[in-house]
Order: C-alpha cells, then sequence, then structure tokens
C-alpha cells in the first residue's frame, strides 16, 4: 500500500479554516483528520486485527509532526504484523507508567508499593487483626517489620520464589533464633495465600519450606511429674514463711489446673464457694479474641481443700475485689512472678517447676496415676478442640466428671503431702 502521500510539512500548514476536506491521507493506514479539536487536526492510524477495523489515535498536529506521526505510524504497523493491538498495547504502557509513579511516589513517602510484599502483608494484617488479641498482633506486625520487610518487602508479591523466601528465613536461623524463623514462615505463608485469594499471586511459595529449615528445640514449661519430689514441693508450701496470700495461692496453684494469671487475677466476685465453683469470664481466658468476647466462661470445679483455702483467705482480702491482691497496692493482684519468686526461695529451681508447669504435673499424674480419662483432663484444662462439635460438647458437659476428678486430684495431693503414694509406677508404696 502506498505510503508518504502528505509531501511536507508546508502542505499542512497550507490549510486554512473553512477547508472542505475532512482528512488528508498519507498511505498506508495513516492520516490527518481536519478540524477535530478546535484549531487542532488529528492523527489517525487505520488497521485491522483479527477481521476487526480499529482506528488508533496518534496525537493532533501541529504539537505531532508528520515525520512524529509516521513514526508512530510505523510502531503500531510492527505490533500488527506481530499480532497485537497497538491500542491495547498503549493502554498496558500508561497503565505500567503510572504504576511505576505511584510506586515512586510511596518510596519517597516511605510507603510500600501496591502489589508488593509489604503492601499485601499490611493489607492481610488488617483484615485479619480484628480476630486477634492486641498482644498477638503486634507480636506477628513486629516479626514482620523486623525480619520480612527489609530482605522481601518490596518484591511484588507474586514474583517472589521459594529459594528467595529461604534466604529471608535463613537470616534469621543464622541469629540462633530458629523458632522465630519458623513463625516467619508461616506468616509468610499466610500472606501468601492472602495475595492467592486476591489475585496476586498463582501459590504460595513458602508451602515447599516446611522442610528446608531447621527444627527448634520444644521446650516445655518445667513441671515435677514424680510423686516423691512433688511431695517435697508441697510440704514446702505449708511451711512456706511468707504472706498468707501468697502461701494461699502456693497451695492452690497445683490443685486447681489454672494459669498462673488465671488464678492471680481471680476476683471474689467470681466465686460461689456455697456451690464450690469458680467462674471465671471468657476475657481472662487464653483463647482468640473472638473466644475472650463472646465466648462461654470456664468452670472449675473447687474441690473441698480449695473451698476451705479461699474461706480462710476470703476473711483477709474478701473486702476487696482481688482474692490474691498485692502487697502494697491492694487494688492490684500480686505479681506474676510471685509464686515463681517464693518456689526459689524455698530452693526449687526454675529449671525443675514453675507456677506454670503445675498444668503439667497434673495432666501427666492424672492420666498416668489416677487413670482419669484424658478428654476430662483437657476438658478441665481449657484446651479447644479442632471441631466445632467438640468444643461445644466440652463445654456444656463433663461438669460432673471434672468435679469429681478435682476432688480425687486434691485427696491425691494431701496423701502426697502426707507421704503417702509416693512410689514410681509399677513398684508398691
Amino acid at each position: 500500500m502506498a505510503k508518504h502521500l502528505i509531501p511536507s510539512d508546508a502542505t499542512l500548514r497550507a490549510i486554512k479554516p473553512g477547508d472542505v476536506r475532512k482528512r488528508i491521507n498519507d498511505g498506508d493506514g495513516l492520516y490527518l483528520q481536519l478540524f477535530v479539536n478546535g484549531g487542532s487536526h488529528g492523527w489517525r492510524f487505520a488497521y485491522s486485527l483479527a477481521t476487526r477495523r480499529n482506528i488508533l489515535s496518534l496525537g493532533t498536529y501541529p504539537d505531532v509532526s508528520l515525520s512524529q506521526a509516521r513514526k508512530r505510524a510505523d510502531e503500531a504497523r510492527k505490533l500488527v504484523s506481530e499480532g497485537l493491538d497497538p491500542s491495547s498495547a498503549r493502554k498496558a504502557s500508561k497503565a505500567a507508567a503510572a504504576e511505576k509513579a505511584q510506586a515512586e511516589r510511596l518510596a519517597d513517602a516511605g510507603l510500600p508499593a501496591a502489589g508488593s510484599f509489604e503492601a499485601v502483608a499490611r493489607e492481610w494484617f488488617d483484615t485479619r487483626r480484628a480476630g486477634w488479641s492486641t498482644s498477638y498482633g503486634d507480636k506477628i506486625m513486629a516479626r514482620l517489620e523486623a525480619d520480612v520487610f527489609p530482605v522481601i518487602g518490596r518484591l511484588a508479591v507474586g514474583s517472589i520464589t521459594s529459594p528467595e523466601l529461604l534466604v529471608m528465613l535463613r537470616k534469621i536461623e543464622a541469629r540462633g533464633v530458629i523458632e522465630t524463623a519458623h513463625r516467619a514462615r508461616e506468616n509468610c505463608s499466610q500472606v501468601f495465600r492472602f495475595a492467592v485469594a486476591t489475585g496476586r499471586a498463582e501459590r504460595d511459595p513458602a508451602q515447599d519450606l516446611k522442610d528446608g529449615l531447621k527444627r527448634p528445640d520444644v521446650k516445655h514449661f518445667p513441671a515435677i511429674t514424680e510423686p516423691a519430689r512433688l511431695a517435697e514441693l508441697l510440704r514446702a508450701f505449708d511451711g512456706y514463711a511468707g504472706t498468707y496470700v501468697v502461701r494461699a495461692a502456693l497451695r492452690l496453684v497445683p490443685m486447681l489446673l489454672l494459669r498462673p494469671g488465671e488464678l492471680r487475677q481471680a476476683r471474689w466476685d467470681e466465686f460461689d464457694l456455697d456451690g464450690a465453683t469458680w467462674t471465671i469470664p471468657a476475657h481472662r481466658m487464653k483463647r482468640e479474641k473472638a473466644g475472650k468476647k463472646d465466648g462461654p466462661p470456664h468452670l472449675v470445679p473447687l474441690p473441698r481443700q480449695a473451698v476451705a483455702v479461699l474461706r480462710e483467705l476470703e476473711r483477709v482480702t474478701g473486702r476487696g475485689e482481688l482474692v490474691f491482691r498485692g502487697e502494697r497496692h491492694h487494688d492490684r493482684p500480686m505479681s506474676e512472678n510471685t509464686v515463681n519468686a517464693a518456689m526459689r526461695a524455698m530452693g526449687f529451681p526454675k529449671d525443675e517447676v514453675t507456677g506454670h508447669g503445675f498444668r503439667a504435673t497434673a495432666r501427666t499424674m492424672l492420666a498416668e496415676r489416677l487413670g482419669v480419662d484424658i478428654v476430662v483432663i483437657e476438658a478441665q484444662l481449657a484446651h479447644s478442640v479442632k471441631d466445632s462439635l467438640g468444643r461445644a460438647y466440652n463445654r456444656t458437659q463433663y461438669l460432673d466428671q471434672r468435679r469429681a476428678m478435682m476432688q480425687t486430684w486434691a485427696d491425691y495431693l494431701d496423701r502426697l503431702r502426707q507421704g503417702a503414694d509416693v512410689a514410681p509406677i509399677g513398684r508398691a508404696a
């Protein structure tokens, strides 16, 4: 097809208002549409792609000269010859330029670019944070900001590969914090799955790294599970020379299967001593945010021994709200370290026993020595179960079984304290 039919720019400059022509053809699809924008004329390029006729605007004359229009038309013809739509290519180029400009503006403002791992991670965090406690959410974001964002935060979330992710995780491992590396991998996996769900990534590269990290050393709270040693500890509690409030806490900690924080923050209005029941509000239990807000309270059946300790303690702290008030500040519960500090003072080291470890003591000895069904023990420990029906069943059932178990456990502790039932399993006492 003929090209370059317009002799020169002089021909175009000679166009006068009132010219009856609608367009001037330059050949091979390029033409100048006259008087399309006030006094200006518009360059157009007509082409066919997949049997469809299309027209592409190439700018206005005289802003775009004849030679510039021909160059742009040549570029468009090349795309058409390759089976590409020049109109779509232009839109994509504009979108890329706009995205780049936006990324530069965000970078200048110290913000992550749209579609980057950090941007998607923050969006995921904002989506999920309502279901977490504040402290749990803060730990996740602190981990991401300290270890993840500095390495892969600026990368497009859909472009990150498993080897790139592993390099980042190896840097965390090199500090000796293996558990943190595993938690970071899991958080990254959650972000990638969110990116897949929202159409910004094809897959989760963190899934490939489950076996690519060192195994963390599993650390449990130190706990005594030998009857003879537990008996020594219980007798030491009875002889504790500190305040009555602390002595009462020491006697109740091994008996009630609670976390130390749940015990020390107890309030008198939560107890029904006549009914031998302690009702702990949901918000004080170790649960997800929704469970703390809308979940049921945790019921603690009180054995006779616990009721006796609490009735004596009521004479000391019963006029206030807190059962285990602080020594100096009666409007605050005793320190979270009070029980552990008392055990250290009595000669029981931190690598042998902690306040939290009594839960493991009870779980182990109730099952192994007293033959209690593990499901009943787990219900009293307030451990959640994965099945929603099982979770509901645990909340509404087993109360009678738990009450019997708690009395059996308290009686067993008494026998240990008195020197009985201290033989290893398989041997007579």
